[in-house]
């Protein structure tokens, strides 16, 4: 199935800019795909480089303009695939924007360029960033109607939306290959890195906050359990962030005594990943932990939604000592916009104390009846916020 990339649409948009287009995303998220399609659109005015390969490395670090000239010779577009790959890949794309005159540069990259400090020099000005996460139901939504996006919920909360699994026919088949993801390709960007010592405890690490999605993680009880430092923790959180595995939602609070804001709540981008990490892949209907798929789900499927409209607020999650919580706060230009997750339709009350500390909020009750209005449609709510 051919599922159209709003990413590839929003990076054609700026091609013919003397500009740098820095594409992120995990492996396997599709990122090899879009520009092989981009490149057959442009044909020979186009030029594919991978940066795995050590001949392609060499030759790019050779920073001269007479080096760059020759390599850009007739193009007019330069695509670098898995570019963190590179040493020094940000002194190479500077040198490259600022002297080859007409020349526009895609670098893909599945963990942020500064994650082994290799951007070498700042970009700011000549660059444009833009993320591709797995499938989001927003581009799923371009080519099924209602009826199969109903139909597939509960498959994609429990198997997720990496591309492949499209191309695949039985549970089996997806289950294999999310778990060879995990073992195979998820981690090895960390793996190249000096100072991570090998892939268990990290492993172990994605295990645990793959148990505790949607509740708030104590990187000491994290430090315990994994027999290591509390230092540690946290820059293994920051590694795994950075290769856009996981990605944390603090809490919020205007410092009122009861509220709760220095823990955070860690979650996965994709479902199908979180249940790898766990080894649970059985239907709903056998599961207890239905409501934290869901959350995840939404949380994750409505960044992706805000991302690629061209909103980006901050996200929080909201809680006090006495146990009230709000799942989700968005809050943008002083507006603060609370979500509350319930995989069943349910009538739920704002709760007492943040309705007392922000009268002004909105709040909304995401189940399935109304989930889609808040990922895939541009409503007037959202029409307000991206112009």
């Amino acid at each position: 199935m051919d599922i159209p990339r709003i990413v590839q649409t929003q990076v054609e948009a700026k091609i013919g800019q003397q500009k740098i287009i820095l594409l992120y995303g995990t492996r396997r998220t599709g990122k090899t795909t879009i520009i092989e399609k981009i490149v057959e659109k442009y044909q020979k005015g186009a030029m594919l480089l991978h940066g795995e390969d050590l001949f392609v490395s060499e030759l790019l670090q050779n920073r001269s303009v007479t080096n760059y000239q020759q390599i850009t010779q007739g193009k007019k577009l330069l695509i670098i695939d898995e570019a963190q790959s590179i040493p020094e890949i940000g002194k190479i794309l500077k040198l490259l924007i600022d002297t080859i005159k007409g020349i526009t540069v895609i670098a893909t990259g599945s963990s942020s360029f500064d994650l082994v400090n290799k951007t070498g020099e700042p970009l700011v000005g000549r660059n444009l960033e833009y993320y591709l996460y797995p499938i989001a139901q927003q581009e799923l939504s371009s080519i099924e109607d209602f009826l199969t996006t109903v139909k597939n919920l509960e498959e994609r909360l429990v198997f997720g939306s990496y591309p492949e699994l499209w191309h695949l026919n039985t549970f089996q088949e997806k289950e294999n290959y999310l778990k060879q993801l995990v073992n195979s390709y998820l981690l090895k960007d960390l793996l190249m890195i000096e100072n991570v010592k090998g892939p268990d405890i990290l492993y172990k690490l994605l295990q645990l906050l793959a148990w505790q999605v949607g509740s708030m993680v104590s990187t000491v009880e994290l430090a315990k359990n994994l027999q290591i430092n509390k230092l540690t923790v946290e820059r293994y959180l920051d590694l795994l962030s950075k290769v856009f595995i996981i990605y944390s939602v603090s809490g919020y609070s205007k410092n009122l005594r009861k509220e709760v804001s220095k823990s955070k709540k860690w979650y996965f981008f994709d479902n199908g990943i979180r249940n790898a990490l766990i080894n649970n892949f059985s239907p709903l209907s056998q599961r207890n932990d239905i409501g934290q798929l869901w959350e995840q789900y939404f949380l994750s499927e409505r960044m992706k939604f805000n991302r690629y409209n061209n909103y980006q607020p901050q996200y929080f999650f909201w809680r006090t000592y006495d146990g009230q919580e709000i799942d989700l706060l968005e809050l943008n230009n002083g507006q603060l916009h609370a979500f509350e997750c319930k995989w069943k339709e349910a009538k739920v009350k704002v709760p007492l104390g943040f309705q007392k500390a922000y009268p002004d909020a909105k709040f909304t009750v995401i189940n399935k009846e109304n989930y889609l209005d808040w990922i895939t449609k541009n409503d007037d709510y959202s029409n307000s916020l991206v112009k």
